[in-house]
C-alpha cells in the first residue's frame, strides 16, 4: 500500500489532465502537481513525464525516481549529465504489446499477401491475380527481443511464418532462431526476407541499418521500422527500394517527426507511412503500472523497468 505521496506530472505537450484524474481515481490521498517554464517546482516524491523542458532537469535531482511514459528512454537521456543521477523507468507493456503486434502482423501479411499490388491494380481498374508468396521462404526476423518484440514473434509464428530474432545478448525462443550481437547480425540479416525493427535506440544502433546492412537483406525483402527513425539511415533505405533491392517498406518512425512535406518518402508509392501510432500507451495501464513500481520503491524492494543509462535503455 502506499502513503500519501506528490507526483509531478509533466508533458511537454501540456496534456497532464487525465493522467492527474487516473491517478487521483486509482491512488486516494496522491497529489499530483504541475510545472510550467519560469516556475520553483514544490518538493516532490516521484516525477512522471514525457519530453521535459530542459529546465526543468535541475529541480528534479531530489525526487525518488522519475517516471516515463512510455516504453523508450532515448527522449530524456538524450540530456545526458543535465539528467539527475535518481533511477529512471520506464514502462514495460502498458498495453502496447498487442498493439504492435497487431501493427507488424498487417504490414507483414499486406506484403506477403501482395495486397499492396492488389491496391495499386484496383486504383488503375485492373484485375490481375498474382502468383502466391511462399510461406517457407519468408522468414520474418525481428530485431530487439524485449517485452513487444516477444509479443510480435509469438503473433508471426501463429500465422506460421518462419521466425528469426536478433539481440543484444543471447536469447532462446522455441521456434525461433535466435541470433545475438553484432558480429552476427549479418548472418542474420542475410536469411530475412521481412525485417522488422524494435531495438531501442542508443549509440549503437544510431544508423545501424545503412546502406551496407540493408543490401544484405536478400533481394525482395521488406521492411517494417516501429522503433525509432534514426535507426535507419533514410537516403540509403530509399536508394534501395529505387534500385529493386528492397521491396518497400512500412514506417511508422522518422529521424526527423513529424515527417516534413518535402521528404522523398512522401513521393515513394513503396513505402507505406503512418504517424507514430503502431503502439500508443493506454493511459490507466501505464497509470497503474507507475503506482505498483511507486509501491515497490516505497516498501525497498525491486522495481522493474528501470533504465540502465549506459546501454540505453
Amino acid at each position: 500500500m502506499v502513503s500519501a505521496v506528490r507526483i509531478l506530472l509533466y508533458r511537454g505537450d501540456g496534456q497532464t489532465g487525465p493522467w492527474a484524474e487516473d491517478f487521483a481515481r486509482l491512488l486516494p490521498g496522491v497529489e499530483t502537481v504541475s510545472w510550467r517554464e519560469g516556475e520553483t517546482l514544490p518538493a516532490c516524491d516521484y516525477a512522471v513525464l514525457w519530453n521535459p523542458a530542459p529546465s526543468l532537469l535541475p529541480q528534479l535531482s531530489r525526487v525518488k525516481a522519475i517516471f516515463l511514459m512510455g516504453a523508450g528512454a532515448d527522449a530524456v537521456l538524450k540530456f545526458g549529465a543535465a539528467l539527475p543521477n535518481v533511477p529512471l523507468v520506464r514502462l514495460g507493456d502498458a498495453g502496447m504489446a498487442v498493439q504492435m503486434a497487431e501493427y507488424v502482423a498487417y504490414a507483414t501479411l499486406r506484403y506477403f499477401r501482395r495486397f499492396d499490388e492488389y491496391e495499386e491494380q484496383a486504383r488503375h481498374g485492373l484485375w490481375a491475380p498474382l502468383p502466391p508468396h511462399a510461406k517457407q521462404d519468408f522468414t520474418v526476423g525481428v530485431m530487439g527481443l524485449g517485452k513487444l518484440g516477444l509479443r510480435v514473434v509469438e503473433t508471426i509464428r501463429g500465422f506460421g511464418f518462419p521466425v528469426r530474432g536478433w539481440s543484444r545478448t543471447a536469447k532462446d525462443l522455441p521456434g525461433v532462431d535466435c541470433y545475438a550481437g553484432m558480429a552476427s547480425l549479418d548472418e542474420f540479416l542475410s536469411g530475412t526476407r521481412v525485417l522488422v525493427s524494435l531495438l531501442p535506440l542508443t549509440a549503437e544502433t544510431n544508423n545501424l541499418l545503412d546502406r551496407r546492412r540493408l543490401a544484405t537483406l536478400p533481394k525482395g525483402a521488406y521492411l517494417i521500422n516501429v522503433a525509432r527513425g534514426a535507426q535507419v539511415a533514410e537516403p540509403d533505405l530509399l536508394t534501395l527500394i529505387r534500385s529493386g533491392h528492397i521491396a518497400g517498406a512500412t514506417l511508422d518512425v522518422f529521424r526527423n517527426e513529424p515527417l516534413p512535406a518535402p521528404h522523398p518518402f512522401w513521393e515513394e508509392p513503396r513505402i507505406t507511412i503512418t504517424p507514430h501510432i503502431s503502439a500508443l500507451t493506454v493511459r490507466e495501464d501505464a497509470v497503474r503500472q507507475i503506482i505498483d513500481k511507486i509501491a515497490a520503491f516505497e516498501a525497498d524492494q525491486p522495481v522493474a523497468d528501470i533504465v540502465d543509462r549506459q546501454l540505453g535503455y
